[in-house]
């Protein structure tokens, strides 16, 4: 089954600071189905939501970071903005550094989750790139992680980083099954964590291998940074994934900028 596609609107942060409303109706109009939030730009949550289903889209998923004291009000709020899944977007490098380091963030995340699942929300955590950092043992921090959450816990799976990290893909997608319901998507040289990012199908990725692998219940675009506009971006990755069957977008969504519908 062809994925639904969405926008982490972390990539259009900028944008979206100077014009939140023609920012989410740009996006409607190229025919996104979704977003994922990671600042509401000063509305409520209330008012989020309602913009975004205004112009026919969902929130897929938030991104929030409901650790430690902050939790409860954090996950209040992804509760409030509709969504289904809190994901936990970052823990530091120096976490992923050792075993102890490890084993805290596993920690956090373990306590975080009844608070979610109180308020009828899923939890998971998303990947960069330190993640599968070697351990002292041996072993990969990314694994250590994964044996001690809890297995309700998911993985948002960012398959660039991963790449990016020496990992395939297609195998941590095998291994994490329907634990991976997100997955974040961008493109670029995947051999350089300081390279800049680039519009799906422009890059190293085989973005039709970790189709034809995943379990995801959405497909997200995200790109960190690029050197070109990020809008034309964010489009032409759309553009790709959709015409090329590996993402479902809006059928009657306007045409691009050549005047071909997409």
């Amino acid at each position: 089954m062809t994925r639904p596609i969405a926008i982490q609107l972390y990539s259009l942060r900028e944008e979206a600071a100077d014009d939140l409303d023609r920012t989410l109706s740009r996006l409607a109009q190229c025919g996104f189905l979704g977003v994922e939030c990671a600042d509401l730009h000063g509305c409520s949550p209330a008012e989020f939501r309602g913009r975004v289903a205004d112009l026919g889209m969902e929130i897929c998923s938030a991104h929030s970071m409901a650790v430690g004291d902050a939790a409860a009000a954090a996950l209040d709020t992804v509760a409030q903005l509709g969504t289904s899944l809190a994901v936990v977007p970052f823990a530091a490098p120096d976490r992923f550094a050792t075993a102890d380091g490890v084993d805290g963030v596993a920690a956090e995340l373990n306590t975080a989750l009844p608070i979610a699942q109180e308020r009828g929300l899923s939890l998971a955590y998303h990947n960069h790139f330190w993640e599968w950092t070697v351990l002292p043992d041996g072993r990969l921090a990314f694994d250590r992680l994964l044996e001690r959450l809890d297995p309700a816990i998911g993985i948002e799976l960012d398959v660039y980083w991963a790449q990016t990290a020496g990992r395939n893909p297609v195998a941590l997608l095998d291994q994490l099954g329907e634990r991976a319901s997100r997955l974040h998507l961008k493109d670029g040289p995947a051999d350089d964590p300081g390279a800049a990012m680039t519009a799906a199908g422009t890059g190293a990725m085989d973005f039709a291998a970790v189709a034809a692998a995943d379990q995801a219940a959405w497909h997200i675009i995200e790109l960190d940074r690029c050197e070109t506009d990020m809008f034309d971006a964010v489009e032409a990755s759309y553009r790709y994934l959709t015409r090329a069957g590996l993402s479902r977008g809006r059928p009657d969504a306007s045409a691009d900028d050549t005047g071909t519908p997409l």
